[in-house]
C-alpha cells in the first residue's frame, strides 16, 4: 500500500481555535538552605491541590525536559505520562457531549481547544462532532499521546515501511522525504485500523513507529486530549502534512 504526501485539502482550515477553558498556573518555587524540610512539605501540599490538568502540565514538563525532535522520552517517563492521561476524564476538562462544539449540525467543523504550548510540548483537545474527520496526517519527529475522553472513534494509522519501494527504482523508503518521490508515492504499512470507545487507555505514537500517520473518524461526538512533544513548528521543519492512502498490486 502506498501513501501520497502533502495532498491539498481544506480540512486543515476547518479547525477552530479557542482560548483555553482551563487556566494553567505556575506555582512559585522558592526557599533556600535550611528550609528544605519545610519546602518539601509545602511542595507535597501544593501537588495535592493541583487540578488534573495542572498535574498533566507539570508531568509533561518533566517527561519532555530532555527531549527534542526525534528524541523519545524514557520508557519510565512514557509510562508515567500515559498513566496520568489514563485517569483524566471529560469532567476534569469541563467538557460534555451536549456542548455546541459537538453538535451534529457542525459536522464539518472540528474545534481545537488550545491549553498550552512551549518549545518542548503542547497540550490541546480536539472536539469532533459526529461523522467529522481529521484527515490522515503525520507527526514529524514527535512523540504523541492521545486520550479519548468520550465517544466512539475509528482510528487508522500507518508507519513508513522499511521495505524497498518498487515505485522508486529500488530506493529504500525509510528516512527519505516523500516529496522527493517523482510520483508522490511512498510505501507504508498499516498499524491500526480499529474503533475505540471511551473509557479506554491512551494511544502513543513515536517518530518512526506506533502509527506516526493517523486519521480520526468520529462515529459519535468525541473529545480527544492530545499531547505532542515537541509540537509542530514550521520554522524548524516540523510541518503537518496530509496524505491519501493508495492501494496498489505492484
Amino acid at each position: 500500500m502506498y501513501i501520497t504526501s502533502a495532498i491539498p485539502t481544506t480540512a486543515a482550515m476547518l479547525y477552530h481555535f479557542y482560548k483555553p477553558l482551563i487556566g494553567l498556573r505556575l506555582l512559585s518555587r522558592g526557599g533556600g538552605k535550611g528550609k528544605v524540610s519545610n519546602e518539601s512539605k509545602k511542595s507535597k501540599r501544593r501537588q495535592r491541590k493541583l487540578s488534573p490538568v495542572q498535574r498533566l502540565y507539570e508531568t509533561c514538563k518533566e517527561v519532555f525536559a530532555d527531549c527534542g525532535p526525534g528524541i523519545v522520552p524514557s520508557s519510565e517517563k512514557v509510562e508515567k505520562l500515559a498513566a496520568l492521561l489514563d485517569g483524566i476524564t471529560q469532567v476534569d476538562v469541563g467538557l460534555r457531549p451536549s456542548m455546541p462544539f459537538f453538535s451534529s449540525e457542525r459536522a464539518s467543523v472540528i474545534t481545537y481547544l488550545h491549553l498550552h504550548e512551549c518549545d518542548k510540548f503542547s497540550i490541546g483537545i480536539f472536539c469532533l462532532p459526529p461523522t467529522s474527520v481529521i484527515p490522515l496526517h503525520n507527526h514529524p519527529g514527535m512523540t504523541v499521546f492521545s486520550k479519548l475522553l468520550f465517544g466512539t472513534m475509528h482510528i487508522k494509522s500507518y508507519d513508513w515501511s522499511d521495505e524497498v519501494d518498487k515505485n522508486t527504482g529500488g530506493t529504500m523508503a525509510n528516512g527519505i522525504d516523500p516529496k522527493s518521490y517523482p510520483d508522490g508515492l511512498r510505501l507504508a504499512k498499516l498499524k491500526v485500523n480499529s474503533e475505540f470507545t471511551a473509557p479506554c487507555g491512551p494511544s502513543i505514537l513515536y517518530p518512526t513507529e506506533g502509527g506516526n500517520m493517523h486519521c480520526f473518524t468520529a462515529r459519535t461526538a468525541c473529545a480527544v486530549l492530545d499531547v505532542l512533544g515537541p509540537p509542530y513548528c514550521d520554522p524548524e521543519g516540523r510541518h503537518c502534512q496530509y496524505y491519501e492512502a493508495v492501494f496498489s498490486n505492484i
